[in-house]
């Protein structure tokens, strides 16, 4: 099987069980921000990470790549691609309170900063929040059968990598970066 099949040649693609639509369509922006997700996920792996950083992480990729399916596809349940439940927001905010109960208490904002894969951490968090209006939009716009647990799993995943970000500054000695309101000149 080839890796290119043409039939997208004109800016339209097939959805899973349904009809071409065009390459710019919604759906397809919700899918493919979540893809990009996945993609800048494997590139914060792509740096040294502790063992039970980098197991969570390719826990979420593979959600990740579920969420995709069930993006792509306009009936879910009829296609049995509906995977993201309960379960998966649960195990999303229990690994947050782990790591957060090894963190210094959050006083101020914090800029993306610090080591490498702390700052691959916050882009990964850019694209997860994006991730998630593209999905809202997605609702909003179309009334798109997309689970009530696929969004909450996107909002609690974005708070998961921002304490990532701050846990693998903080076991690396990496100072956080605190915000600082800027001046007026001439004041």
């Amino acid at each position: 099987m080839k890796i290119y099949t043409k039939t997208g040649d004109m800016g339209s693609t097939g959805l899973f069980g349904g009809p071409r639509v065009s390459k710019d369509d919604d759906r397809i922006e919700a899918y493919g921000t979540v893809d990009e997700l996945n993609a800048a996920l494997g590139v914060a792996r792509a740096v040294p990470l502790a063992d039970d950083i980098d197991r969570q992480i390719s826990r979420i990729q593979s959600e990740l790549f579920s969420i995709g399916a069930e993006l792509a596809t306009p009936d879910p349940d009829a296609f049995g691609v509906r995977i993201i439940d309960p379960s998966h927001v649960r195990w999303l905010e229990e690994t947050i309170d782990q790591h957060e109960a090894t963190l210094q208490p959050l006083r101020h904002f914090i800029l993306p900063a610090g080591c490498e894969a702390s700052a691959r951490l916050h882009l990964a968090r850019g694209i997860c929040r994006r991730a998630e209006r593209r999905v809202v939009t997605l609702v909003r716009r179309h009334e798109a059968s997309v689970s009530e647990d696929l969004l909450i799993y996107l909002n609690r995943l974005g708070d998961l990598l921002f304490v990532l970000s701050r846990v693998v500054n903080a076991r690396g000695g990496h100072a956080e970066v605190h915000w600082v309101k800027p001046t007026q000149e001439g004041a």
